[in-house]
């Protein structure tokens, strides 16, 4: 082979290789991949527009990703479509626990894809807004305890109620997620500004709650009494209205399997999940 046809060979196989990758990019954004898998929601972090105006907002700076304490918030992928390098909560891997008080994600974004405040010609999403500033429960004591946010990112839900711990009567004694979790989460009886790997932090509950009392916002989840098929008397959790869907109730729940997750842009219903 000569030098000219080598070198022509060369070319071609770049030339396919970057249409391969362009292609790739292009069949990604079409958003024909997410279809194709279901077309999963992100949660999105706190503050989020709704999505579509998310998308066409974001800027995909990464901001957020370099103030966020807990390293909470990751980017999609070439699979994400639309939303490829959007950042999103992988809840049960890293929750948002609100270590930073103020919502730094919401401070840094430069185009306001993540806002406390919608401008007018932006509603709110019916089942979305929060009757009222939820709670921060390690700032309880402080003189504003509450966080800025009008709408949540998402609702928690117990989806495996047959599994739940507390359900089933069942306490809990260890190390939740096991020693190898990476997650972190702030303990006010350990630091209030340092957050901790959730492994550092064992727990011994006689009926696990871990759930409701690792919950950062006051009066979002609760134990509940109810009657068991059998005639006994149980507990189980029970979101209330004021859950913003952190995520933190799913990454500590105990189980392979979490019995409770957050449902990204759910909306709260009346009468409760």
């Amino acid at each position: 082979m000569s030098a000219n046809d080598k070198k022509r060979q060369s070319r071609r196989k770049f030339i396919q290789s970057t249409a391969l990758v362009a292609g790739l990019v292009a069949f990604a954004l079409t958003g024909i991949v997410p279809v194709m898998r279901d077309d999963k929601r992100r949660l999105r972090p706190p503050g989020a527009l709704d999505e579509a105006d998310f998308l066409a907002s974001c800027i995909k700076c990464g901001q957020c990703l370099q103030v966020c304490p807990v390293n909470a918030i990751e980017l999609g992928d070439i699979d994400d479509g639309f939303g490829i390098g959007v950042p999103y909560v992988a809840a049960r891997a890293q929750a948002c626990d609100f270590s930073c008080d103020a919502v730094q994600c919401i401070l840094a974004c430069p185009t306001g894809a993540l806002t406390y405040n919608k401008p007018p010609f932006l509603p709110v999403r019916a089942g979305a807004g929060l009757a009222k500033p939820p709670l921060l429960k390690i700032k309880a004591q402080d003189p504003e305890p509450t966080l800025n946010l009008k709408e949540r990112m998402g609702l928690a839900r117990l989806v495996h109620p047959e599994a739940c711990l507390a359900v089933r009567g069942k306490g809990f004694k260890g190390q939740t997620r096991g020693p190898a979790f990476a997650g972190k989460m702030r303990y006010l009886d350990v630091d209030r500004w340092k957050p901790i790997p959730v492994r550092e932090h064992p727990y011994e509950r006689a009926l696990c709650d871990l759930c409701v009392t690792e919950c950062p916002i006051g009066d979002a989840i609760a134990l509940e009494a109810f009657a068991a098929p059998d005639g006994t008397q149980r507990l189980r959790p029970v979101v209330r209205e004021q859950c913003v869907g952190c995520g933190v109730c799913e990454m500590v729940c105990p189980l392979e399997e979490a019995a409770i997750v957050v449902e990204a842009r759910a909306p709260w219903q009346e009468g409760g999940v």
